[in-house]
């Protein structure tokens, strides 16, 4: 059955396939449509706010498009529907954060741009990985990576590991991570509107603790002690606290097993992490590349790594040693009140700094701008009224 509705779909593709490139249409997904957030948000976003109506026909694919969290400014379409195929055969730009399937037929004139997830990774991808890898996802991997005309980097660093390990020889496009443009100078409104959307007061401080998941189903690395935690946060920095508890997708179902109250609250579900990036006033994660971005704001980071020899041994290999990396890190609940106790707001911003400059960061907040003119470049210079040709690759 899998392989007769692959072949039906390839053959809509064909048939799609012959119709003309739309030369300013530009499709974009997330996650396999499965969320609205990370690069092609930010990037939709921008054209709304610096473009003219009609300049670009912007079309975002989920798989439930009428959940109410989504845009109603944009035209959206339903994942592997009749329309989807048709929208995926039909623009000049497409633009995803994630693996194209073998589904995807690239026309020789499209411009397919992979914004990847992350400005820097700390867990191995791809060909670094590749012992951990499924053989159908790596066979799937190499052909997206031959398919790719842009593919874009956070940092110096993160190029050298796409080079050496994306399976992927074409350009890089080294102007930072749209979805970090916000973390630079956001809009006093943005952070007020996320505080309002999740009932907490414009005045309270906000800590967000954002694990990344385990391949075990224990949640003993997720038990923090939340009164001792807050009472020093109080005692260091002042005022009244909020804590954010956002699971990553993975291990959402463990939430059940978590304590919250009023005070502690479980934002899981919450699509936009950049969002909350934004609100928090401290970050406690542990082996997740969401640090990477949070750098940004100069704003303490805690690791709190209680497992970190099992989990350095038995999962995913990891490009940094996490004890040499700028962020605090504590092994234990009561290490991780005496590191918040002890912090020191000069060192560890000097600290941070000397890392984002080992790394080559390319972050400077106008990730999206350097991106819209290349893609206005493509579809207004190079591909002004062209239909493509009937030859797919």
């Amino acid at each position: 059955m899998h392989y007769i509705k692959k072949w039906i779909t390839l053959a809509i593709m064909h048939l799609f396939n012959c119709f003309p490139i739309k030369h300013n249409k530009i499709l974009l997904f997330s996650y396999y449509g499965s969320q609205y957030r990370c690069n092609p948000k930010y990037i939709a976003e921008y054209i709304v706010e610096h473009y003219p109506n009609n300049h670009f026909d912007i079309v975002l694919a989920f798989n439930d498009p009428d959940r109410k969290q989504y845009p109603r400014h944009f035209r959206k379409v339903r994942m592997l529907s009749l329309k989807y195929f048709y929208e995926l055969c039909t623009p000049k730009v497409i633009i995803t954060n994630y693996r194209m399937t073998d589904l995807f037929i690239k026309r020789k004139k499209q411009y397919y741009i992979q914004t990847w997830h992350s400005s820097l990774r700390l867990k191995q991808i791809e060909k670094d990985a590749e012992d951990v890898l499924p053989e159908r996802y790596k066979q799937m991997a190499k052909k997206d990576s031959r398919k790719c005309d842009l593919l874009l980097s956070g940092c110096e660093y993160s190029s050298i590991i796409f080079k050496r390990a994306f399976w992927y020889d074409g350009e890089i496009f080294e102007h930072g991570t749209p979805r970090n443009d916000m973390l630079f100078e956001p809009k006093k409104d943005e952070r007020v509107n996320v505080l309002r959307r999740l009932k907490i007061s414009e005045g309270a401080n906000v800590l967000l603790y954002a694990p990344t998941f385990r391949n075990t189903e224990s949640v003993d690395a997720y038990k923090l002690d939340w009164d001792k935690i807050t009472e020093k946060l109080t005692d260091k920095f002042g005022g009244d606290w909020v804590i954010l508890v956002k699971l990553h997708p993975h291990a959402i179902r463990e939430a059940t097993r978590l304590t919250f109250t009023d005070n502690i609250r479980n934002v899981s579900n919450y699509d936009d992490m950049q969002e909350l990036l934004m609100c928090a006033d401290v970050l406690i994660s542990d082996y997740s590349s969401l640090i990477f971005d949070y750098s940004i704001t100069k704003r303490p980071c805690f690791l709190y790594v209680p497992d970190i020899n099992e989990y350095t041994s038995q999962e995913r290999g990891l490009y940094f040693d996490i004890l040499e990396l700028p962020f605090i890190s504590a092994e234990s609940n009561d290490d991780l009140l005496e590191e918040i106790a002890s912090y020191q707001e000069g060192t560890y911003k000097e600290k941070l700094e000397l890392f984002l400059k080992q790394v080559g960061s390319f972050e400077d907040g106008n990730a999206s701008a350097n991106l819209l003119q290349r893609i206005n470049d493509v579809c207004f210079e190079r591909g002004r009224g062209a239909n493509d040709e009937k030859e797919a690759v």
